[in-house]
C-alpha cells in the first residue's frame, strides 16, 4: 500500500491493484496545494471546508460522508459517529473516525476528532495497522491526547497529521510536541511511504511523512 500525504487531513491511499480511496480534501484557503488525483473513493470526516472539498477532485470517486458500513470496490469502509471537540459536538459538532481496511491492513483515519475514544468505541475500531491521528490541538486533540490515543489503539505505524508547517494557515501547535512524547519515531523527507505488511520490522512505529510534492 502507498500513502500520500497531501497535507492537513488529506492522503491518498493507494492499494496493491491500483484502488485509491482520498481522505477529507481541502479548498485552496488551506495554504497547501489541493489534491490532483483521479480517484474511486473519497471520504469526509464532517464538513468544513478543509475536510470536505471534494469538487476538485477528478474523477467520478464514490463520497462517504457519513456513520455507517460501505463496501466500495470490495474495500470495506466504517464510519463512527464522534465528535470535533470534547462536549459531544456543542462547540463544533460531529466528526466521523473511519476505519478502512486495504491490503490485509486496516488504517484509522480519525478526522477532527476532539476527544477521547471511550473502551466501546476503541473495541470496534481495534485491531488498527495505521493510525492518521490529528496532533495539532486548537480545533482536535493535542500532542498528549494523541499519544494517549496511540497507547490505547496501539497500531504498528502512526501518522500523525493535522498540524502547523510554514504552509499551513491555520494556528496549530507543530508535530514536535507529540514527537518528543512518542520517543521513537522518523521524519521522512518524502511525501509518500510505501507499506508491505510482511516487512512491519522494517517501519518505525511513528513516520512524519513531509507535505511537499
Amino acid at each position: 500500500m502507498k500513502i500520500r500525504w497531501y497535507g492537513h487531513a488529506c492522503f491518498l491511499l493507494e492499494s496493491e491493484t491500483g484502488a485509491k480511496v482520498l481522505t477529507d480534501p481541502f479548498d485552496d484557503s488551506v495554504g497547501y496545494p489541493m489534491p490532483d488525483a483521479a480517484v474511486d473513493i473519497v471520504t469526509v470526516s464532517h464538513h468544513h471546508h478543509d475536510h470536505n472539498y471534494t469538487s476538485s477532485i477528478k474523477g467520478e470517486p464514490t463520497i462517504i460522508d457519513g456513520v455507517g458500513e460501505y463496501s466500495v470496490g470490495n474495500i470495506p469502509i466504517r464510519g463512527y459517529l464522534t465528535y470535533h471537540d470534547d462536549v459531544i459536538g456543542e462547540k463544533r459538532g460531529e466528526n466521523v473516525l473511519y476505519t478502512i481496511d486495504m491490503d490485509g491492513m486496516r488504517i484509522c483515519h480519525c478526522g477532527d476528532l476532539g476527544h477521547r475514544l471511550d473502551m466501546v468505541k476503541l473495541h470496534n475500531v481495534m485491531p488498527v495497522d495505521i493510525l492518521l491521528v490529528p496532533v495539532g490541538g486548537t480545533f482536535t486533540i493535542d500532542a498528549a491526547q494523541a499519544a494517549k490515543l496511540v497507547e490505547d489503539i496501539k497500531p504498528r505505524l502512526t501518522i500523525p497529521m493535522h498540524f502547523k508547517t510554514r504552509a499551513l494557515s491555520f494556528p496549530l501547535d507543530p508535530v514536535d510536541r507529540f514527537l518528543r512524547i512518542m520517543g521513537n519515531s522518523q521524519r521522512i523527507d518524502s511525501n509518500q511511504i510505501e507499506i508491505d505488511k510482511e516487512h512491519w520490522e522494517e517501519v518505525p512505529p511513528v513516520v512524519v511523512l513531509d507535505y511537499k510534492k
